[in-house]
């Protein structure tokens, strides 16, 4: 059986990368794309796709979108996605939303972000790390596609949470591609600025700082204190997490981490410390720990569009419509 799939917000990064995708899915037939105008086709916006896919951008219309698919990847900015889930859920309608407008308690979503216009939806909602959630994304109807930052951070932390003193702060130093930052140029992401360079962002106040603090609480079942230092990197893609951390008794970090994803085909521990280029272009989030006395060092990486975005999204409809959770998932890594 084939499931009519469409992406909102096509034109965005996240959404291009759906796009190339669902290409070679077999159970989802993508049949239409939605954006903030009228295109043609989505090869006005990504060359790249011209006579491969030729499909219009309309203007994203909820009525429209709920009539066009059975399926609908919300690749929005958080407040338009909350606008065109509530619609789409109502008319039974699947999502999943890569925004932040599901992730969050409400008090802590109107804290960072902004008023919440869909508290019944937002109760209902499923956070989407499949290692840690699967049961729950099997029965779900909306998503909330986890943050890139937190997806490394969370799969990193989450085997030790159990050996970790919580007297003491997390230090988590985070790295990321410029296209973490969306399309739209700024003073940090213009090339003069990102080219040969590095800099901290928004450190210690970050708004993944709360989803990373919210769900480790609701994981753990303790208040973790975490100080979350973003930096942009003169990269395309990718993202390499370093967490700091004390711990209670002295552990096997590498044993822990193998005994905990035992069964996880796209998390991969490595004995060395983990590198960018080997996860971009892959679903894959590869994670290294070393300790010294009772200090616990851990480094992850992804690809901040895949396993940080898109690719994460489509596990996580896999999952919702009875598929394969590694389906039409990518594996090879951009090497060289």
């Amino acid at each position: 059986m084939k499931y009519r799939c469409a992406i909102v917000g096509a034109t965005g990064y996240t959404g291009l990368e759906l796009i190339k995708l669902l290409l070679s899915h077999d159970y989802f037939t993508l049949t239409a794309l939605y954006g903030s105008e009228e295109l043609p086709s989505i090869g006005e916006i990504y060359r790249g796709l011209e006579g491969v896919v030729d499909l219009p951008v309309h203007k994203a219309d909820p009525k429209q979108i709920a009539k066009s698919c059975d399926f609908a990847f919300l690749a929005l900015p958080h407040k338009s996605a909350m606008q065109i889930a509530k619609p789409l859920l109502e008319e039974d309608v699947k999502v999943v939303d890569l925004s932040a407008d599901y992730r969050l308690q409400r008090e802590n979503y109107e804290a960072f972000y902004t008023s919440h216009t869909d508290p019944e939806h937002l109760q209902s909602a499923v956070y989407g790390l499949p290692e840690i959630n699967r049961e729950k994304i099997q029965k779900a109807s909306l998503i909330a596609n986890p943050g890139c930052y937190p997806t490394a951070t969370l799969l990193a932390l989450i085997p030790f949470l159990p050996y970790i003193d919580n007297d003491y702060p997390l230090m988590i130093d985070a790295k990321s591609g410029v296209s973490g930052a969306g399309k739209k140029c700024t003073h940090n992401t213009h090339y003069v600025t990102i080219n040969e360079n590095i800099f901290a962002y928004n450190p210690i106040k970050h708004r993944h700082s709360i989803e990373i603090k919210e769900k480790l609480a609701s994981i753990g079942d303790a208040l973790y204190d975490i100080n979350f230092v973003p930096h942009l990197l003169p990269l395309t893609r990718g993202m390499l997490v370093s967490i700091y951390a004390i711990l209670q008794e002295s552990i096997d970090p590498i044993e822990v981490l193998r005994d905990f994803y035992a069964d996880e085909e796209f998390v991969r521990i490595k004995e060395s410390p983990v590198d960018i280029k080997s996860v971009a272009g892959t679903h894959f989030c590869d994670i290294f720990a070393t300790t010294h006395d009772k200090t616990l060092f851990i480094s992850s990486a992804i690809d901040n569009l895949l396993r940080g975005a898109s690719s994460q999204a489509l596990a996580n409809a896999n999952l919702m419509m009875g598929i394969d959770e590694g389906h039409a998932l990518p594996k090879i890594a951009y090497i060289p």
